[in-house]
């Protein structure tokens, strides 16, 4: 197995030990375990149990970076095509994973520092739907709203019913269209 797959596979234990155990059971031992690995090789790939979670951080975040400026580059509207990808990305990223909830509440619980890559990330997407051709104000309402939904679903605080939460996603669409 390369050096890639190695990491992949240890990065996924990780995950599966937040997603099974809880946050509190993430630890080195516990993610070699559930790799197959040795603590030894675990320290190979990632030196530190905050190096593991940046690395989580980064993989999953990099995916929606991709994803974002993917839907942006192939919406033919220039007009809110980064207001849109962005609700489409973090709609859709909703329903398919819950990698990145595993990964920014291991961050939160372990060191909220090793956000601030996503923190900066997140200042260019502002700025590009500031800048989207749109009202502002417009865009960065449902920017806040589609986070607020994704937010409230990941720490499942005021869900709404799937036919409800359709419609909210119908909505914030069509205000930026």
């Amino acid at each position: 197995m390369n050096s890639n797959s190695k990491r992949n596979l240890i990065l996924a234990a990780a995950s599966n030990v937040v997603k099974h155990q809880g946050i509190e059971k993430l630890t080195l031992e516990a993610v070699a375990a559930e790799a197959g690995v040795s603590k030894g090789g675990l320290l190979h790939h990632f030196p530190n149990k905050d190096a593991l979670i940046q690395s989580m951080v980064s993989g999953i975040t990099n995916e929606f970076i991709t994803d974002v400026q993917n839907r942006a580059a192939r919406d033919t509207r220039d007009q809110g095509k980064w207001s849109r990808a962005y609700l489409e990305s973090t709609v859709e990223a909703d329903k398919e994973t819950q990698g990145m909830n595993v990964a920014l509440n291991a961050a939160l619980f372990s060191n909220g520092d090793l956000l601030e890559d996503l923190r900066k990330q997140y200042s260019v997407w502002q700025e590009n739907i500031e800048n989207d051709g749109l009202d502002p104000v417009i865009s960065s309402i449902v920017r806040l709203a589609v986070d607020g939904l994704w937010l409230s679903e990941v720490f499942g605080i005021g869900e709404i019913s799937g036919e409800m939460r359709d419609k909210v996603v119908s909505k914030l669409l069509e205000m930026i269209n």
